[in-house]
């Protein structure tokens, strides 16, 4: 039997672990207009791993979504961090959660450590990216941005299966109707997907640059190529 925890309680240890000075200067790098803490990442994660341990799934949707709903940056991050776990059962609940949240985000680290969430969920169901594939028909940048993010664990297999290889070519179809956004965040999704994707199937990153990589902006085309057609390294003097 577990003891639930309160959003008190769960703020309460997110202030306890607060680094004097730290707040402003998190709050400008990562543009926030909520309240930002200013407790280290480390610290976080100490905490929601304690959180997961202690807690039943239930409760910690529970805790999880009041933590959201506080608005506090520090404490957006834990609740996207307690949901972070390969085994979740059941696990309906904590994908309706996160999904619920995308539409709210606004800010690239938020984004990412919701999507990493979400990552896990979608590897133990990929049924569920039939729902991500909405997402990038939304007018909401940062839904379409993490419609290539949630998928980033497709580009990691060095012998895909079938079903897998299926997944990479219709997430390339997504960043391929992605290539006119000049966004610098959605730019940064492409590269960062094909990036990541022709580390371990160069052919299919190879095949999408040479048919699309013109229309992406300088910096996307140069990171996305990054292992494909690296920089050549200059001939040593004489």
């Amino acid at each position: 039997m577990t003891t639930a925890m309160t959003l008190e309680d769960a703020l309460a240890a997110l202030r306890a672990e607060i680094v004097p000075g730290r707040a402003e200067g998190q709050a400008e790098y990562h543009k926030q207009s909520r309240e930002v803490l200013g407790v280290p990442n480390p610290a976080i994660n100490d905490l929601t791993k304690a959180w997961r341990s202690a807690l039943t799934v239930e409760e910690r949707v529970a805790l999880a979504d009041q933590l959201w709903r506080s608005d506090i940056f520090e404490a957006r991050l834990a609740a996207a961090k307690l949901l972070t776990q390969a085994r979740i059962h059941p696990d309906v609940g904590v994908w309706a959660l996160i999904a619920s949240w995308v539409p709210q985000f606004d800010s690239w680290a938020i984004a990412d450590h919701v999507s990493m969430a979400g990552q896990k969920r979608l590897v133990a169901d990929p049924t569920r990216i039939d729902e991500v594939e909405a997402w990038t028909k939304s007018d909401h940048m940062w839904t379409r941005r993490a419609a290539l993010v949630i998928t980033l664990p497709w580009t990691k297999q060095n012998f895909p299966k079938p079903e897998e290889e299926a997944v990479r070519d219709r997430v390339l179809g997504w960043a391929e109707a992605y290539v006119e956004d000049g966004d610098w965040f959605i730019q940064k999704a492409i590269a960062w997907w094909v990036r990541d994707l022709s580390k371990h199937d160069p052919d299919r990153a190879r095949t999408f640059l040479k048919a699309h990589g013109k229309r992406l902006k300088p910096f996307a085309r140069k990171e996305a190529e990054k292992y494909i057609f690296p920089p050549r390294k200059k001939a040593p003097e004489a």
